[in-house]
């Protein structure tokens, strides 16, 4: 009986092998190339250094940036958290034809290149755009609104790029809600309020979770859009070390900067995690 099972888990072992060897050869070694290149000076020619990672430390103006980065990436949660939601649920109580044609229209916008997307958005949040336009013509506003090029362009175009994910991970915790709860809730006199907050809420948590993972995670390393609708206005920590890279040349201090991002977001990841299993462990000793 050993050998076969023995077996199974080296067959199960060479299949993970093209996988392992792709994430090598793409993720890993270029990563480890990089992280080289930022200690040292002369974009990875000189002698090694912490010089680079130091001057972010000591520079207030980099602080501010990765600061601007981790807000507009929670504001994004938030937008993709609280318009997703209710989506979320429709597709969660609608029939199966229903549910896919709520896919079908959440995933077709993906179809087509972000950048076109966001020169969509320019088209409609300009001082010329549909909306202002439409608020002039209406007696609203008498001059244009700012809506673009600034923090608010900023995270309307993460939201949109990014809430089919926050809408997907919540539907597929509520999903698998057994309806007989919400019958259970019922009989025993609970409002649709009461519903929400003590049954929905609740068990759709580990789909909040998954969720506001991954917009923060995208959010956080995001450049095109950033770039298109914040202007030069709205720098973000991406934009900044693509510029030290390919417009400065200064490689060293790019790629520490890209990694001092990959760092904060993974640490502010890890700690979100701590926190969610932090209060998950102290309700089930509670009970």
């Amino acid at each position: 009986m050993a050998k076969p099972a023995r077996s199974k888990a080296w067959a199960a072992m060479l299949l993970l092998v093209p996988s392992l060897i792709v994430i090598l050869g793409v993720f890993v070694l270029p990563m480890l190339y990089m992280f080289v290149i930022s200690i040292r000076e002369d974009g990875g020619a000189g002698a090694y250094t912490l010089a680079q990672y130091r001057l972010f430390i000591q520079d207030s103006y980099y602080l501010e940036v990765l600061w601007r980065t981790i807000k507009l990436s929670l504001y994004t949660v938030i937008v993709c958290l609280l318009l997703g939601y209710p989506v979320a649920m429709y597709m969660a109580q609608a029939t199966p034809k229903m549910r896919g044609f709520i896919t079908f229209l959440i995933i077709s916008p993906h179809l087509i290149s972000v950048v076109i997307r966001n020169f969509g958005w320019v088209v409609i949040l300009g001082d010329d755009g549909f909306i202002n336009n439409s608020l002039i013509s209406l007696g609203v506003i008498e001059k244009p609104l700012r809506l673009l090029y600034n923090e608010l362009g900023v995270v309307i175009g993460l939201a949109d790029s990014l809430i089919v994910y926050m809408v997907l991970a919540v539907a597929t915790s509520l999903y698998a809600v057994d309806a007989s709860l919400y019958k259970a809730a019922g009989i025993l006199g609970a409002s649709r309020s009461r519903m929400f907050f003590s049954v929905t809420l609740p068990l759709s948590m580990p789909g909040i979770f998954a969720g506001t993972t991954l917009v923060f995670s995208l959010a956080m390393s995001a450049f095109v859009t950033p770039a298109l609708m914040g202007g030069t206005s709205v720098k973000v920590m991406p934009v900044i070390a693509y510029e030290k890279m390919m417009a400065a040349y200064d490689w060293s201090l790019g790629a520490a900067l890209a990694f001092l991002l990959l760092g904060s977001t993974l640490g502010l990841v890890a700690l979100f995690t701590r926190m969610v299993e932090t209060n998950r462990y102290k309700e089930v000793f509670s009970s």
